[in-house]
């Protein structure tokens, strides 16, 4: 008898009858939901289109931003008054730059032998030039002599 009453409150309860829960296992989550949500908000949304603009209307902003500045009004505010960015205004003002040289430029490409000659007359006119500063120089060189009394 002495192993009944070592057995503390389970043999009682067994003895009496009692059921004896189990410890249970933890429930079970059900998985998070990926990330679709926020996809489909953004998927919802397109990305806006980049506007083009035809080369009229480029150079009718670029009028309307130069006479704007020339009024008085800075550069940043008549670019936003135009309605773009100041990086498309700086590329559209460079790749205008390049057509209103070819428009005031003949269009009849200079021969390689007139421009050898052109650089031959540079080059002749260039030492004539020089000798007459080094003469100037001797000049004043020896009157500065003559005054300080160094001849």
């Amino acid at each position: 008898m002495a192993d009944e009453s070592s057995a503390g409150p389970v043999a009682a309860a067994v003895a009496t009858g009692a059921e004896v829960k189990a410890p249970t296992a933890k429930k079970q989550r059900s998985p998070r939901p990926q990330k679709a949500a926020s996809e489909q908000a953004q998927s919802k949304t397109p990305a806006a289109k980049p506007k083009r603009y035809s080369e009229k209307e480029k150079s009718e902003k670029l009028k309307l931003i130069e006479a704007q500045v020339t009024e008085g009004s800075t550069l940043k505010d008549a670019i936003k008054s135009a309605g773009i960015s100041e990086q498309t205004y700086y590329h559209w003002k460079g790749a205008a730059k390049p057509v209103e040289l070819k428009d005031t430029k003949d269009t009849k490409p200079v021969p390689a032998g007139d421009e050898l000659a052109d650089l031959v007359q540079l080059e002749e006119e260039n030492q004539r030039l020089r000798k007459l500063l080094a003469e100037k120089l001797r000049a004043e060189n020896a009157e500065l002599r003559k005054r300080l009394g160094l001849n």
